[in-house]
């Protein structure tokens, strides 16, 4: 394996200098640049478009008239995750961005997994890839499915010890925020009516459930 694609942690690419526009969330790293007008998002994009072998590592990019995304992941069938080639990356975008004057809001972006849970989670997971229309993810084809053009939230299946009473299964959903956002994110939901059920392994995730008892779990990269 060549120096470009070489593995990392999260905690590697959050110590790398020059990173400080990006975020690491369960999908990649991620950064989220505001602009004032569309144009300003298609020239920002267009100029990300010119990164050598850009188009080989196959950026999520979302355009909007006031910011554009970049989620930045390899995925494959070895490994789904960070490489230094993603560190490559983050920083030529970054250099892009500065060079136009735009700015990084790293306490603006998350993403969402949604958890289905059985106690054979391999009995569940071939109604679930027909109902999405979802492929498993190359990596770990038993536990996860994903949308491969990277549009709609991946789906992780958690194994349960026993069915919910009456044989049902459950389901929540796991939000993931930067580790730097993610206590203020815990207070938020606390004060809006929620309740912590679990915290045993915060900062990596906090367990939280609404007045009606559906869970959701606030997620970082740390501790993990």
């Amino acid at each position: 394996m060549t120096e470009s694609t070489r593995r990392i942690t999260p905690d590697d690419f959050h110590a790398t200098d020059g990173l400080s526009d990006w975020r690491v969330l369960s999908e990649g790293a991620c950064a989220l640049f505001r602009t004032e007008t569309l144009a300003d998002s298609v020239r920002f994009v267009e100029d990300i478009s010119a990164i050598p072998g850009i188009d080989s590592d196959r950026p999520a990019i979302d355009l909007r008239s006031d910011g554009v995304t970049v989620r930045l992941v390899t995925m494959t069938r070895e490994h789904y995750g960070l490489t230094t080639r993603e560190v490559e990356l983050a920083r030529a975008i970054s250099t892009i961005a500065q060079s136009q004057g735009l700015v990084a809001d790293p306490s603006a972006v998350q993403t969402f997994l949604v958890v289905p849970g059985a106690p054979d989670t391999a009995e569940i997971m071939p109604f679930w890839r027909a109902v999405l229309g979802y492929d498993p993810r190359p990596d770990s084809p038993e536990e996860d499915l994903v949308d491969l053009q990277r549009i709609g939230p991946p789906f992780w299946f958690e194994p349960m010890q026993e069915s919910r009473p009456g044989g049902e299964g459950a389901i929540h959903v796991a939000v993931w925020v930067p580790y730097d956002q993610a206590e203020a994110r815990v207070a938020e939901a606390l004060a809006a009516g929620g309740r912590l059920v679990y915290d045993k392994h915060a900062p990596a995730w906090w367990t939280l459930a609404d007045p009606a008892g559906n869970e959701a779990d606030i997620a970082t990269t740390k501790g993990r």
